[in-house]
């Protein structure tokens, strides 16, 4: 009886996949096939890097453009809400010393304060996102600066009718000032000035990615030629010279540009934004300090302070030692700014202002020296009196601030400018060349395949 027959199974049938991996070796084992991979190669590097390239500082331009354009003035206008603040108190404080003989120039001087600080909160507002920490602070000082306002035209009505009471309201609105106004707006100044840290931190570092892939991709196209160069000892391919030509400037222009705008934006932060960070510290101080000058002679002791412990312990008018840790903090501030400056014009003023608080401080010991003998109209003629009076020290002081500011603002604007132009272009520029150095590429290898046809 035969043996039945054993069926064999029908060939497995491979994968599509598989089959391209067969299809493609086979042709990376020909010349033509090799040539083809290292065109593709060639072109995907090249770009890959104008992509990378236009990417990092396309971010890195819209970054400078924010350190110019957005943070740092944000900035500004955050230390000019605080001065705002800190000055219309400090106005208020002067105008209710005067009583009855309050000048229009100093009620004026007080409601532009006002006025100018509320604008600067509504710019502030609609540039901080909504939510954020920036937010809350505006919010905050939008909600007390009417309440402020009130308080001070109750003590100035007081103070009018001869009631004691308008000096309590005085120091409730100073207190106000002092404790949740000045506190909200250091916060907001402070928390823009590190969205202008965060911004220079974006603009500034090296485009590692792009530089290294432009490295690699100059590195290939040497290669290629050198390796055409060994197989048909034809010294010139023209498209290859031509990819290699593009890569270069692109590559040069990343590093070059890039150098020139990171040392811009350097200096713009060294001597500028550094220097202003002092001045606008300085004027505080000194508007502090003239603020709490104002309010001795208000206050007439009725708030004091314990300085010391045990038998050392000594106790003194409230306000006139804040002012001297006040005007020690000008003093250190004045000092910073004059090592900061790096121009005789920069340093000019602060000098100036410098002298100025000499002179502050010999009269302001000379009005606590006849308050505290009795003589309050002789003290008050020292203080807010029109000739002879530390009146005139701290204007003199804030406007030599004034002009000190507005020098280092320039320095500022000049160098940020310097460093956005040095990127201007670049991001544009690196992708259409990276895109001409491709086809570059890509038609240097397709002239080696037409031999082959």
């Amino acid at each position: 009886m035969a043996e039945p027959a054993t069926l064999t199974p029908p060939p497995t049938r491979r994968t599509a996949f598989a089959e391209g991996v067969d299809k493609a070796r086979a042709v990376a084992t020909t010349e033509p096939g090799r040539l083809r991979v290292i065109g593709a190669l060639l072109a995907l590097l090249v770009v890959a890097f104008g992509a990378v390239t236009a990417w990092q500082t396309a971010d890195r331009e819209a970054a400078a453009d924010d350190v110019l354009h957005q943070s740092q003035p944000l900035s500004a206008a955050a230390a000019d809400i605080y001065r705002s603040l800190a000055d219309a108190n400090t106005a208020a404080s002067s105008g209710f010393l005067a009583g009855g003989q309050e000048t229009a120039a100093s009620r004026q001087r007080y409601e532009d304060d006002i006025d100018k600080a509320a604008a600067n909160l509504v710019t502030a507002a609609n540039n901080s996102d909504p939510g954020s920490p920036s937010a809350a602070a505006i919010t905050k000082l939008n909600k007390l600066l009417p309440e402020y306002k009130g308080l001070v035209e109750r003590a100035r009505t007081y103070n009018r009718q001869g009631f004691p009471v308008g000096g309590a309201y005085l120091r409730y609105a100073n207190q106000k000032m002092q404790d949740d106004m000045l506190p909200a707006a250091e916060d907001l100044y402070q928390k823009e000035n590190q969205r202008l840290e965060d911004d220079y931190a974006d603009a500034t570092p090296y485009p590692w990615a792009a530089i290294a892939l432009g490295v690699l991709a100059l590195a290939g196209l040497a290669w290629a030629q050198h390796r055409n160069y060994r197989r048909t000892n034809r010294v010139l391919n023209h498209g290859l010279v031509a990819a290699t030509a593009t890569t270069t400037v692109v590559l040069l222009w990343l590093v070059v540009g890039h150098s020139v705008a990171r040392a811009a934006l350097n200096d713009s932060y060294d001597h500028g934004v550094r220097s202003l960070n002092v001045l606008h510290d300085a004027r505080i101080a000194s508007l502090k300090a003239r603020g709490n000058e104002n309010l001795t002679l208000v206050a007439r002791g009725a708030e004091t302070v314990k300085v010391g412990s045990g038998t050392d312990a000594t106790t003194l008018d409230k306000y006139d030692h804040d002012f001297t840790a006040d005007m020690d903090d000008l003093g250190s501030g004045l000092a910073l700014a004059a090592d900061y400056a790096d121009d005789r014009a920069g340093e000019k003023p602060v000098t100036s202002a410098e002298g100025n608080m000499a002179v502050w401080k010999k009269r302001h010991t000379a009005a606590r020296a006849e308050d505290d003998n009795g003589n309050y109209e002789q003290a008050l003629a020292l203080v807010i009196g029109a000739k002879g009076a530390t009146a005139e020290c701290f204007d003199s002081v804030d406007k030599n601030l004034d002009l000190a500011l507005r020098h280092e603002r320039a320095e500022f604007q000049q160098a940020a400018g310097d460093g956005l132009d040095a990127m201007t272009g670049l991001p544009v520029g690196a992708a259409v060349l990276a895109v001409l150095g491709a086809a570059g590429a890509v038609l240097g290898i397709g002239r080696r395949l037409s031999e082959y046809r």
